[in-house]
Order: structure tokens, then C-alpha cells, then sequence
């Protein structure tokens, strides 16, 4: 079979291209793999359940009968065990669950503003 002698570069150009369009789109061209997206779209599925959540914590704060007392407990503790005990109110339990919840307890200290 007699290959003509443009062939060879041709398909070099070709990889060296294909392997070149495949690196700048997954660096700059925002492309990204399934599993990535899976990932990212969780992480903002969760980040958007904590957000709407923060009104009931903040809600179960203010119907509190021992409110004042559970504040001046949170806001006497150290800065990293004012999530642990914003938790232990129950305050961060989402309704139907039985714990409280990290991020729900983060972002309503965030919202009470101790």
C-alpha cells in the first residue's frame, strides 16, 4: 500500500490538537468531568437547603421560652464550641431529623450574630 507523505504529519497535527484542544478545555474552558459535576451540584443542593433552613432555626430561637438564658450560654462559650452548643439547643435540628445539623448550626450562629 503506498501511504502518501502527508499522511504522517497530518495525523500528528491531528493528536497534538485534539490532546491540546483537550487540556485548555478542561483548564480554561470550564469543562469538567461527570463525577465533578456531580459533586458541585450536591455541595450547592446542600448549600441551598442550609439557606432556606436558617429562617426556622432562627425562628425556633426567637419562640424559645429560655432564649435569653441559651444566648448568653452561646455567647459565653469559646468561638469553636459555639456551634456545639447552638446544637445542643436544638435549635439546628432540621424538622423530621433527629441530630442537628453542622451547617445549619454554623449558618445560624452566622445569623444570630453573637
Amino acid at each position: 500500500m503506498n501511504v502518501p507523505e502527508w499522511l504522517k504529519p497530518g495525523l500528528i497535527g491531528a493528536v497534538i490538537g485534539a490532546v491540546l484542544v483537550g487540556v485548555l478545555g478542561f483548564t480554561w474552558g470550564g469543562w469538567m468531568t461527570g463525577a465533578s459535576a456531580h459533586d458541585r451540584a450536591m455541595t450547592m443542593a446542600r448549600d441551598d437547603v442550609v439557606a432556606a433552613m436558617v429562617p426556622v432555626c432562627l425562628e425556633r430561637a426567637r419562640t424559645d421560652p429560655q432564649r435569653e438564658a441559651t444566648l448568653a450560654t452561646i455567647a459565653a462559650a469559646q468561638n469553636f464550641q459555639r456551634r456545639d452548643a447552638l446544637m445542643a439547643t436544638g435549635w439546628a435540628t432540621v424538622p423530621g431529623s433527629e441530630a442537628p445539623d453542622r451547617a445549619l448550626a454554623q449558618a445560624c450562629l452566622a445569623a444570630l450574630d453573637l
